[in-house]
């Protein structure tokens, strides 16, 4: 059901519009700020495990199990996304009702305390089966801080944005997942390279999760200096705030938490060959290439998902979020098949190919989620609405997307049987952007209480 409730008192709740005054400009520079290096910091706790999961925790922590250790290493990493629903949760509640800010801070803060405490973790060889439990622990408390990081960054960059700029505002934050993957990236080679890798196989893989207490400390200080979203705070003052976010969020817009979820989920089950380990995994085990050239690899793609982030936000903001995202699944749906079959061959180079074509779609389809979402739902219950759609996208497409690529290159004999299951999820979104209602254009006001 999708019409509004009105047992609730509501304001007419605009986002910023009209030039900004220099403060505010000020302000939006420090949101910019704040937004980029704290998803940065967040996605590289993230993907730090997942890169480590995927080239030594089998071995670690799950050598037992023989044959099946890489690939329950690999599911170890997906298990945090069942999480992030939950996380989602309660960290809507606490922006829609407290406020944005407070849910960067705890979730940093989470995301650090779990990341550093892997580092500590001890090996099944020491301590046995109370090894891979704690493990699969604190990967769940990483799911949680995850599954409220986002919303909250995303938000608050959107809701400080000037009329027609909210896609470009809402593509800082995204930027921190591959953001995140060079620092993850560069983190680990350096390591690797100052160590060796038989030292770094043995105990220097511990380094890069403890270099996360300094990430962090940088990260919370960042954060402190941003000042609350002036659309929260335009809530607070008239009184507009939701008392029971979430039950209004399935009362009036259940459906478009749906709708959202599926917008992403094609993007998350192939950018997760990349950030995700399986891609690393796969050429560095199947095909000997060196760890340094892939690493490189990975690095350039990265920085090519960061440049079609910002073309694909500023692109929506000129011809609408819809255009974009048909364009950007189409274009990743034809290349998948040519891009796997590349990664299958093996070479340096056809796995550069294929890292840096996979980024340029994977920047289209994320660069305008933030403003497309923020756009989708009411203010009063905006940060629920879009914390719980970005949860389950990335339980739907990106939960144990590794795992069922390495099964199904372990069953077929080729990883070009990952290409199919990637190319069903991008059709899933590429479809569902037929049925998106495109309001980048619309008045700020009117956003609000839609």
């Amino acid at each position: 059901m999708e019409a509004n409730q009105t047992a609730e008192p509501k304001a007419s709740v605009a986002l910023a519009t009209g030039p900004a005054p220099g403060g505010e400009e000020k302000q939006r520079r420090r949101v910019v700020y704040a937004t980029l290096v704290g998803t940065t910091i967040e996605w590289y706790d993230f993907l730090v495990y997942a890169q480590v999961a995927a080239l030594l925790f089998g071995d670690l922590f799950f050598s037992g199990l023989g044959q099946w250790s890489q690939l329950t290493a690999l599911a170890t990493a997906g298990v945090s996304f069942f999480f992030r629903p939950l996380g989602a949760v309660v960290s809507g509640y606490l922006g829609d009702r407290f406020g944005r800010r407070i849910v960067l801070v705890l979730t940093l803060g989470l995301m650090g305390v779990s990341t550093t405490l892997v580092g500590l973790l001890p090996t099944t060889a020491a301590i046995g089966i109370a090894a891979p439990i704690l493990l699969i622990l604190l990967r769940c408390l990483q799911g949680l801080s995850a599954g409220g990081e986002w919303g909250g960054a995303a938000m608050l960059a959107v809701e400080h944005a000037r009329t027609g700029h909210r896609g470009r505002m809402g593509s800082f934050p995204q930027m921190g997942v591959p953001l995140g993957m060079m620092l993850a990236i560069t983190v680990m080679g350096a390591f690797n390279a100052l160590l060796g890798k038989e030292a770094f196989d043995a105990w220097g893989w511990r380094l890069p999760f403890l270099f996360s207490v300094v990430l962090v400390v940088v990260g919370q200080y960042v954060r402190s200096q941003v000042a609350e979203s002036p659309v929260f705070t335009e809530l607070e003052e008239s009184k507009a705030k939701a008392k029971t976010p979430l039950r209004e969020l399935f009362s009036t817009h259940g459906t478009k938490v749906l709708k959202a979820a599926a917008t992403m989920v094609g993007n998350i089950a192939a950018g997760y060959m990349i950030v995700g380990g399986f891609a690393l995994a796969y050429v560095t085990s199947a095909h000997d290439l060196p760890r340094p050239q892939v690493l490189m690899w990975l690095f350039a793609a990265s920085a090519v998902w960061i440049a079609f982030t910002y073309v694909g936000a500023r692109w929506s903001d000129l011809s609408g979020r819809p255009v974009v995202y048909k364009f950007g699944y189409s274009l990743l749906f034809v290349l998948l098949l040519p891009q796997f079959w590349l990664l299958s061959q093996g070479t340096g180079p056809g796995v550069g190919v294929a890292l840096l074509t996979l980024a340029v779609p994977l920047g289209l389809t994320y660069g305008p989620q933030s403003a497309l979402f923020a756009e989708m739902f009411p203010a009063r219950i905006r940060l629920s609405g879009v914390s719980l759609a970005y949860a389950v996208g990335a339980v739907l497409g990106g939960a144990f997307a590794p795992m069922i690529a390495e099964a199904l290159t372990q069953g077929f004999g080729t990883v070009i049987a990952v290409a199919p299951y990637l190319m069903g999820m991008a059709l899933i979104s590429l479809v569902t952007a037929f049925f998106l209602t495109d309001r980048s254009a619309e008045p700020q006001e009117s956003l609000a209480d839609r």
